[in-house]
């Protein structure tokens, strides 16, 4: 089978890695160079061809994903599925079900890894589905080659999905950037719990800024997160300081 991804940055370049292994995998980006691609047994393509692949995997920021649908959206043919892996879900999905042809299918998922955590393996992770518009038989073809790889698949609506994730993911690269802002690091004098929260901060550290800020402004459910935490600690704050 034959995958095209677009983006090759972190997540693009791990990706490849791991589906060049068993697709003809293909990789466009315009800003990067995506030759060291074929040392991972995939193909560097143009424009063109990346919108022939009969399934497509955009590996770019949340705030860029919108206008990537809307570039490719008239080049893709009937049949072709497009795959976001978004960190969040209901505002890809909606712009796919807003710009692709109906007879483009749409799979929604959201990897539960990264580059650091799955530099080794994929094998115990987690991915999050959102069936949108594709056959049947086609999704339950995906569901078995993931679970086959040793990931679990949970399946979710893009709104239980957003909701959730604004407390397992959101809120844990809050945390981090909230320690990485106060400066906290590594002390000899330290116990099993502070060394749980330099295990956050390390979590965090090596994504992007721009991540972040996404994960905030295209989740309509993480505001509310991060205004319950605030509370709370300026709750704590008042029991302290009465």
């Amino acid at each position: 089978m034959k995958l095209g991804i677009i983006g090759y940055g972190r997540m693009g370049r791990l990706l490849t890695r791991y589906l060049a292994q068993d697709f003809h995998v293909s990789v466009y980006d315009p800003h990067v160079d995506t030759e060291p691609a074929r040392a991972h047994g995939a193909t560097p393509v143009d424009f063109a061809e990346i919108c022939r692949q009969p399934a497509i995997l955009p590996l770019v920021p949340i705030s860029e994903f919108e206008g990537v649908v809307k570039t490719i959206a008239p080049h893709l043919q009937p049949g072709t599925l497009l795959i976001d892996a978004c960190s969040v879900k209901m505002k890809p999905v909606a712009a796919m079900q807003q710009y692709l042809p109906p007879e483009v299918h749409i799979l929604g998922t959201h990897p539960m890894f990264g580059p650091d955590s799955a530099a080794d393996t994929l094998f115990g992770g987690k991915i999050v589905l959102c069936p949108v518009r594709l056959p049947e038989v086609r999704y339950r073809e995906i569901v078995t080659y993931l679970e086959k790889h040793g990931l679990k698949v949970i399946e979710a609506t893009p709104e239980e999905h957003d909701q959730q994730i604004s407390a397992s993911l959101f809120l844990a690269h809050f945390l981090g950037r909230t320690l990485i802002e106060a400066e906290a690091g590594p002390v000899e004098i330290d116990t099993k719990g502070y060394r749980r929260l330099m295990k956050i901060l390390l979590t965090v550290e090596n994504d992007s800024w721009q991540l972040f800020e996404d994960m905030y402004h295209y989740n309509p459910f993480a505001p509310q997160m991060r205004a319950r935490w605030e509370a709370a600690m300026a709750e704590i704050g008042a029991k302290l300081d009465p």
